[in-house]
Formats: structure tokens, C-alpha cells, sequence
């Protein structure tokens, strides 16, 4: 017999989210004095050199926030019904941006010609990041509906809705942001909440087929994405080819064990984006190759144990949600090291829960929230005659072979 009766949350994923977090932030601290003078000196800005650490330490203290209130205040049961207003919503902001950088406003920031961020008083909001956690929501509840009632892999009832959404996400982030790392991520999770829909092998193949081709597309059609491809097969010019090779040069650099924390040459303005896009090289300049094994071994943890939740979970709702969430920091932390090592053109994403930035930290620790919370009410296996009120005080998550459930099945066995 299984039971789906709620018990302890996966405390591991919250210790690793929370490993990582302690170790951007002492990255941060390190680097930022560096960033700061770099800034104050090259643009004629007046940063303070504890501005960035500061700023990263609130972006820390509002992503936990964020993360405890999807993991305890939010209930899962609840989601539906903020599916698609919250979908809606992200799109709209995107498009606000796109009119608000269309008409020159000053609510739209723009930097090297790409308009991403919305200013909201004294700080900044990218739509793109709630958009990644709208579609990771919307969709999981879409296509748990359409499961139920048998409309899976139709063309009007299923594929019409996702390709107009999964298509105006990649237009608004893509062509009308210059933002391909957001669009990779964006294509990642829905291909992945795809693989476990229920559709045809082949509907899943031609849709790998049509992504590949509008790819090659949209790289075609970009000069500078085109010339990021020169520079990566060795035909691009020097400077094209100067992001790569530094961070390859401090991930070199550390060696072994590092040459320790404040010691960084590339953050002195050597590599462009060291607290953004490019920590893991100054991560590798730092701790060096056993501090990188160390943190890719953090992610690894999360990555599996997030796999766990939705292999065990009862509820095909509940498996779709932590497949994208699983599909989004993934295509996150392959791209940002892939790119920094040289294994692929640099895409410019951040790393996951590590890199400088408020906007991503929050809204992929409230993804991750949901899945803590998921985490509770993964199916176990129930011996005849046990008294289960006996083991609802043990720690750790009771994960046991997966039987199926339907979308209700979680609400059913709680009751």
C-alpha cells in the first residue's frame, strides 16, 4: 500500500542552497572592493567598497525570505489558481519593458544595448527572471489539466496554447532583450516539463527539431551571436575572443587549492562580469579545482535531490513543477561553467544562487521553495499494520518507489 501523508521537508536541499549562498557571499565581500574601485575609476562612479556586499547581503536575506514563504506560507494546493494570472503577469512586464525602452524611458535600464531591467524606485526588477518561474508554474498546472482530461499531444487543445506562450516568451526575452541565456533557459524548461507530458516520442522529436532550427535562426540573423560562434570554433577576432580566454587564465591561475580569497587578479578588471556571469572563473581563481569540485559536487546534491521530489511525488502537477525547476538551474550551472571553460560560446547567465544579482537569486529561490515544499509529500511505502503516526517525528524525507497518481491524488491521501 502507498500513503501520501505529509512529513518532514528534504532538509539537504535547503543545507546546500544555504552552502552555496555562504560561499557567494564571502565571493562577493572579496571581489567587490575590487568592482567598486574599477567602476569609480574607469566610469567616474562614487561606489563605497562594501556596495556591492551589501547589496548582495540584502539580495541573500530577501531570496531566503522569498524561499520560506513558498516552502511554509504558500500552500501547493493553491497554485492553480494563480497559474495563469501569474503567467500573465510576467508576460505583460516584458512587454512593458519592450514599450518603455521603445519610447526611452527612464523605467527602462539599458546597458550595451540591451533593455532588461525595469527601475522600481530606488532598485531594479528583471521580468524575464519571473517569467522563467511563471512558465515552470503555468505550465506544470496546464498540462497536469490537460491530462485529465485527455488532450494531451492534440494539436488545438495542447500544442496551439504552449507554442503561442513558449513563442511569445522567446520573442519578448530573445529578440526583444538580446537576452539568449534567459531564452536557453526558457527552452530548457519547457522541453523538459515535455518529456514527462505524456506526449508521442515523436511530437517530443520534432519539437527538439523545430527549437534547433529557429536556434540556428536566430544566431544566423545576430552579428555579435554570430561572431561569439567565430570566436569559439577559433575565427573570431582578438577581441571577441578576450572573455574566454581570461576566465580560462584564472581558473589556470588557481591551480590546485587557489591562491585565496582577496587575491584575485582577473577581479581587478581583468575579467569582464566577475561578479555576474563570470564567478566561476574568479570562484576557480580563488578556491581553486578542489573548491570547484566541491561546489559543482553542492549543485549535483540539489540537482538529484530535486529529481527525487518529482520522481516520488504522487501528483503529476507536483512532478512537472520539479522537473522545470530541475530543467532551469541546470541549464544554468552547464552554460555559465560550459562557457567559462571554453566548451561553448559564452552565453552570458548567471550561476545559480553564486552570482551578483537580486532579481535571479529571489525567483529561482522561490522555484526551490516550492520544491522544499513538494518534498513533503512524496509517496512512501506503508507495511501492513504499521502504526504511522509512530514515524511522523523522524527526520529526513521518506521517498519510496513511485506508483503513478493522478493530479489529485496528494489532496485524496491527505485527507
Amino acid at each position: 500500500m502507498v500513503r501520501v501523508r505529509k512529513h518532514k521537508s528534504d532538509r539537504i536541499i535547503l543545507y546546500a542552497i544555504l552552502t552555496l549562498m555562504a560561499i557567494g557571499l564571502v565571493i562577493i565581500y572579496a571581489i567587490g572592493p575590487m568592482r567598486a574601485n574599477l567602476l569609480n575609476s574607469a566610469y567616474g562612479m562614487s561606489y563605497e567598497s562594501d556596495y556591492f556586499f551589501k547589496h548582495h547581503l540584502l539580495s541573500v536575506g530577501i531570496a531566503l525570505a522569498v524561499f520560506f514563504a513558498a516552502f511554509k506560507l504558500f500552500p501547493y494546493e493553491k497554485l492553480h489558481n494563480i497559474a495563469k494570472p501569474l503567467m500573465i503577469v510576467a508576460l505583460l512586464a516584458s512587454v512593458g519593458l519592450w514599450f518603455l525602452a521603445e519610447i526611452h524611458s527612464p523605467l527602462a535600464i539599458c546597458e550595451l544595448g540591451a533593455c532588461r531591467w525595469l527601475r522600481i524606485g530606488g532598485s531594479s526588477f528583471q521580468p524575464a527572471e519571473l517569467l522563467k518561474l511563471g512558465l515552470v508554474i503555468y505550465l506544470a498546472d496546464f498540462i497536469a489539466t490537460k491530462k485529465q482530461e485527455g488532450t494531451i499531444g492534440k494539436v488545438k487543445d495542447f500544442w496551439v496554447p504552449i507554442v503561442t506562450v513558449w513563442g511569445l516568451s522567446l520573442f519578448l526575452v530573445i529578440v526583444k532583450q538580446s537576452d539568449l541565456g534567459t531564452g536557453l533557459a526558457i527552452i530548457a524548461i519547457v522541453l523538459g516539463v515535455l518529456l514527462i507530458s505524456g506526449i508521442s516520442l515523436k511530437q517530443y522529436l520534432a519539437a527538439l527539431a523545430v527549437v534547433g532550427l529557429a536556434g540556428v535562426a536566430v544566431i544566423v540573423s545576430s552579428p555579435y551571436r554570430l561572431q561569439r560562434v567565430f570566436t569559439f570554433v577559433g575565427t573570431g577576432d582578438n577581441d571577441s575572443s578576450y572573455h574566454v580566454e581570461n576566465a580560462m587564465m584564472a581558473i589556470g591561475t588557481g591551480g590546485l587549492t587557489g591562491v585565496g580569497i582577496g587575491n584575485s587578479v582577473q577581479a581587478t578588471g581583468y575579467l569582464p562580469e566577475s561578479i555576474n556571469d563570470s564567478v566561476f572563473a574568479i570562484l576557480g581563481e580563488t578556491f581553486g579545482f578542489v573548491g570547484l569540485l566541491v561546489i559543482l559536487g553542492i549543485f549535483a546534491v540539489i540537482m538529484h535531490r530535486i529529481l527525487k521530489v518529482s520522481e516520488m511525488s504522487a501528483d503529476l502537477e507536483a512532478r512537472l513543477i520539479a522537473v522545470g525547476m530541475f530543467a532551469w538551474m541546470a541549464m544554468h550551472v552547464v552554460a555559465n561553467i560550459m562557457s567559462m571553460t571554453g566548451l561553448i560560446p559564452v552565453t552570458g547567465v548567471t550561476l545559480p544562487l553564486l552570482s551578483y544579482g537580486g532579481t535571479s537569486m529571489m525567483f529561482i529561490s522561490a522555484g526551490l521553495g516550492l520544491v522544499m515544499q513538494l518534498s513533503c509529500y512524496t509517496e512512501r511505502e506503508v507495511i501492513k499494520n504499521e502504526d504511522i503516526s509512530s514515524r511522523r517525528g523522524l527526520g529526513g524525507t521518506h521517498y519510496a518507489s513511485r506508483r503513478g497518481g493522478t493530479r489529485d491524488s496528494r489532496n485524496q491521501n491527505t485527507r
